[in-house]
């Protein structure tokens, strides 16, 4: 991650969720009002945890997440190991949350990519320029977990 990015998932982590839930990303094409989550996962060969802050919107009821890595013609680690797994943890502001996760296809894709575009206008550039298809991730959320924290990190 970038320092912008560690500061990002550090403030959220700290302040238990209070801090870094919404960003001002409109110096780089972005809103002023940004809403994100955290995400918590496992690595698919390594056995180790991870946490990744990530854009998000709501989306018909569930949350979704752009697989985007900037534009990459890779898709992003975060994606690649949630797909060895049917679930994944979440983080929104000050609550967290096991949730089912799903990839959209077909008109709701379709209908959540205009969505997440117009949350955060970059992505159109994001998927110019790469040739795959950045994919867009639903989160189902479930039963309630603690927080994220330094240390479940």
């Amino acid at each position: 991650m970038t320092d912008w990015a560690d500061e990002h998932l550090a403030m959220y982590l700290e302040s238990g969720g209070a801090k870094g839930h919404i960003l001002d990303l409109s110096e780089g094409g972005g809103r002023a009002f940004t809403t994100n989550c955290l995400i918590r996962y496992r690595g698919r060969t390594s056995g180790k945890t991870y946490v990744k802050p990530l854009i998000y919107g709501n989306f018909g009821g569930e949350l979704v997440v752009v697989a985007s890595k900037g534009g990459a013609d890779a898709h992003p680690q975060w994606y690649n190991n949630i797909r060895a797994s049917s679930t994944v943890d979440v983080q929104v502001a000050t609550q967290a949350f096991e949730a089912a996760w799903r990839e959209l296809e077909d008109e709701e894709r379709h209908e959540a990519w205009s969505y997440m575009t117009h949350l955060y206008p970059p992505y159109i550039t994001y998927q110019q320029s790469t040739s795959r298809r950045i994919p867009l991730v639903a989160l189902a959320v479930g039963r309630p977990i603690d927080i994220f924290t330094r240390h479940s990190a």
